[in-house]
């Protein structure tokens, strides 16, 4: 006569407070660094493929730069800026959790990064410390920020800045009289533009449709 085992108990499925992904650097002197992409409402970090095309367009003008990441997530661009020979980088994060995650991995790398957990709006409307030679800007999609971030973001550009732009398929917003466009591409999920300023550039606040 058989006797039936009792089913065993289920077992309980581990916390997940961990990265949800990963992306990494891809290139320069910390090619293939990790850096870790937490479970977060409205972060969506820059893709390997968007990154690599960004980078290739970059390459000549980053030796040197001081670059501005403004919403810097898992720090990603701002990190990739520097293994490929920027100056300095100032990573604005409001998130406390990713802010501290980007000191960390800049302490081990002991990159030339400053990385400041504030709000990137309060951090714009601050007197600027300094002119930046590349922004990154790359918002959440949902937030609704493209107009107050680029009223505020002139006093922190140096004359001949390098602005890269990252939006949601229709969100791209139009930049004002005095910005070059120097190259653009896009995916099924985003559109992502290279601008370089052109003396007292202002920018635009209008989105196309």
């Amino acid at each position: 006569m058989s006797r039936r085992l009792p089913p065993a108990p289920p077992s309980a499925a581990p916390a997940r407070t961990a990265a949800a992904g990963q992306v990494r650097i891809i290139g320069g002197q910390w090619r293939n660094t990790k850096l870790a992409v937490p479970q977060r409402p409205g972060l969506r970090p820059t893709s390997d493929r968007v990154r690599e095309t960004l980078f290739n367009w970059l390459m000549p003008r980053l030796p040197g730069a001081q670059v501005l990441d403004l919403f810097a997530g898992s720090g990603a661009l701002g990190l990739e800026a520097l293994s490929r020979g920027a100056a300095g980088a100032t990573l604005i994060e409001k998130d406390a959790g990713l802010a501290q995650a980007i000191s960390a991995v800049a302490t081990r790398l002991q990159a030339p990064a400053s990385v400041l957990n504030v709000d990137a709006l309060a951090w714009l409307a601050r007197p600027p410390a300094q002119r930046f030679d590349l922004v990154f800007v790359d918002p959440p999609f949902a937030d609704g920020l493209w107009q107050q971030v680029l009223a505020a973001l002139p006093a922190h550009l140096a004359d001949d800045a390098w602005l890269y732009l990252e939006a949601g398929s229709n969100q791209m917003p139009a930049l004002g009289p005095g910005w070059q466009l120097h190259r653009e591409g896009s995916t099924r999920e985003v559109r992502y533009a290279l601008y370089r300023r052109q003396g007292t550039a202002t920018l635009g606040t209008d989105s196309t449709p």
